[in-house]
């Protein structure tokens, strides 16, 4: 069982370096990315996973394959917890730089698996393109609009070691 790296180690509270592109394709970073995939499979509750979130400090984050599903539905995935069993893939982002991000903002609920129980909202950007390598090396951009904008911006945050409590108002903390 992966461990989650929680708000007191200072791992979260770091700038994660960049990868080197010749190193990409090595077994330690394909061993970072299974040990991040494998401990986000086991969290119902998680939709993203940064490197920094299990001791790694690199700019790798991965996101839930089930949000790149067309029939994607934010309250079927925050209450199914069989959604995680669908054998979808994660999508993994190296390097990730947002390219472009909307001025226009929408105010979400937001959590953490680095941060137990506590819930919180702010503002996050409604649209970006992000710009990344995938696991093999190979750049891509895509689009992303509200839920997914709004865990790359958390992710990106992560690699960032700025935690979403950091910006969120109305903190709670549930069981």
């Amino acid at each position: 069982m992966g461990k989650i790296t929680q708000i007191y180690n200072k791992v979260l509270r770091q700038k994660a370096k960049e990868v080197p592109v010749k190193d990409i394709k090595s077994k330690r970073i394909a061993g970072i990315i299974k040990k991040m995939s494998a401990t986000l499979a086991e969290k119902t509750a998680g939709a993203a996973l940064a490197a920094p979130q299990i001791g790694e400090s690199l700019r790798i984050f991965i996101v839930d394959g089930e949000i790149f599903s067309p029939e994607f539905s934010i309250n079927k995935f925050a209450e199914d917890k069989e959604a995680k069993k669908t054998g979808k893939a994660p999508v993994v982002f190296i390097n990730p730089v947002i390219k472009k991000i909307s001025k226009k903002q929408q105010i979400v609920d937001e959590g953490c698996l680095s941060v137990e129980n506590v819930f919180g909202r702010l503002k996050r950007a409604e649209k970006l393109t992000i710009e990344a390598l995938d696991e093999s090396g190979k750049k891509f951009t895509r689009g992303a609009s509200g839920f997914l904008a709004q865990v790359i911006q958390h992710e990106m945050d992560h690699l960032d070691g700025i935690l979403f409590i950091d910006k969120a108002t109305a903190l709670q903390r549930v069981k």
